[in-house]
């Protein structure tokens, strides 16, 4: 009996050594985690806002195709700029136009008359000023934090990640509702107050680019690195295949629907975040996973039969459990990528590579919107859902197939993964100039 509390415990222990081993990472996590909670406030009230002023579900859903561009384009762009310039004043001054972006949301909230343009047009300049951002953020995280602790880093990211999109989006419903939208963008700009004070706090880190190159070369480099990495590209290409086939929130409303519960609804949106945010307080046994590649294929096959199961099933209990594994996966997924990336990419074109992995990861929900709603208008809403997560663990399965060096990669003996260590060893990065690691 002596041993169940004590591997109870162990399960769910977090390692919390990147925080408090480097006083730089923990200023930009937790500036993250306010930028992210006042974030997804934003994000639902913009949305409900939109409804309140519009009765529209097509101009609701039209916020992702003004998303689209800017994401694309920004997000190549932005992972040049984290590989050109000083990271540190990338992430700031992206915050700060977030902050701006966000201010005017505000004032447009609370005229007699607020414009509809003036919503799609702030929420564009958001989507682009995030998209230069996310890359920067991405090199900084590998940079601050030592090789050998990239693996804590990452689910401490996701145990972020997952948490905030919890509360952020709770807060911002609650707010909308009952005060007004307007109140919601109040509550973010409140956030940008503590998370821009912390990243003024954060230290230069230089790159190690030559300035004078043309953007052009740049992008150029970043392509050609990224064909060299097919193991790379499969990550970037499960994440994308997973979403665009099995993305299911859009149509948890239509589920909800079918169930008698007046609180069904709620319970599904909670389902996903919730799944993820348990995994992440279970990952403890994920450091004993030194073969990413497998680990990454199974986790997001996991997603679509998680899935599957919750478009198939009739009885609410059964939905909810889907769902809830599809993001305990999902999670676990999240956590094998970016240990990935932040341990076999290079220091010097991680900016780039991360502008890659925002857009896989990002794009994919956007198409998965449509192919749910559209496969569920022509067939449907069962098999659009069962199939999407057939089809997602099917193509998984595919890309593991096509792409052996992802199947096989090894954190142990990959080579890339051994010559960043080197590099990382040999060179003096932030962390070790300031003397924040022992």
């Amino acid at each position: 009996m002596a041993a169940g509390p004590g591997a109870l415990t162990a399960m769910f222990k977090i390692d919390l050594s990147p925080l408090r081993g480097s006083p730089q990472y923990r200023r930009l996590y937790i500036a993250g985690l306010f930028s992210a909670l006042g974030g997804q406030a934003t994000y639902v009230a913009t949305a409900y806002q939109l409804r309140q002023l519009t009765h529209s579900t097509l101009e609701v859903g039209a916020l992702g195709l003004v998303e689209l561009m800017p994401l694309l384009f920004f997000g190549l762009y932005g992972g040049v700029i984290a590989d050109r310039w000083d990271r540190r004043r990338v992430i700031i001054a992206s915050e700060v136009i977030l902050m701006v972006a966000t201010a005017l949301l505000v004032v447009n909230s609370f005229i007699h008359h607020p414009s509809v343009l003036a919503i799609f047009v702030l929420d564009a300049f958001i989507v682009a000023s995030g998209s230069v951002q996310t890359p920067s953020i991405s090199a900084m995280n590998q940079l601050l934090v030592p090789h050998e602790k990239q693996r804590a880093s990452a689910q401490l990211n996701v145990l972020r990640g997952t948490a905030m999109s919890i509360l952020g989006p709770a807060l911002g419903g609650l707010l909308a509702v009952l005060v007004g939208p307007g109140w919601a963008y109040v509550f973010n700009l409140v956030t940008f107050v503590f998370s821009i004070s912390l990243l003024f706090t954060l230290a230069k880190v230089a790159t190690t680019n030559d300035r004078r190159e043309s953007q052009t070369a740049l992008m150029r480099e970043g392509v050609r690195y990224a064909r060299t990495r097919p193991d790379v590209v499969g990550t970037y290409l499960v994440d994308l295949l997973a979403m665009t086939l099995a993305y299911p929130v859009v149509m948890l409303p239509f589920v909800a629907a079918h169930f008698h519960e007046t609180y069904a609804l709620s319970l599904l949106y909670c389902a996903l975040p919730g799944g993820a945010f348990l995994a992440t307080l279970t990952m403890s046994w994920t450091h004993r996973v030194h073969r990413l590649g497998k680990g990454l294929v199974f986790a997001a096959a996991g997603w679509g039969v998680g899935i599957a199961i919750f478009g198939y099933s009739s009885t609410l209990w059964l939905v909810f459990l889907g769902l809830a594994a599809a993001g305990a996966a999902d999670a676990f997924s999240a956590s094998f990528r970016q240990t990935m990336w932040n341990q076999s990419i290079p220091p010097e074109i991680r900016g780039r590579m991360g502008g890659l992995e925002m857009i896989s990861y990002a794009l994919g929900p956007m198409a998965g919107q449509f192919r749910a709603g559209a496969m569920a208008a022509w067939t449907t809403l069962r098999f659009s859902l069962t199939f999407g997560g057939l089809a997602c663990t099917g193509s998984i399965g595919a890309v593991a197939v096509a792409l052996p060096s992802l199947w096989r990669f090894d954190s142990r003996t990959d080579r890339h993964v051994l010559e960043v260590q080197a590099l990382r060893a040999s060179e003096s990065d932030e962390a070790t100039q300031t003397g924040e690691w022992p």
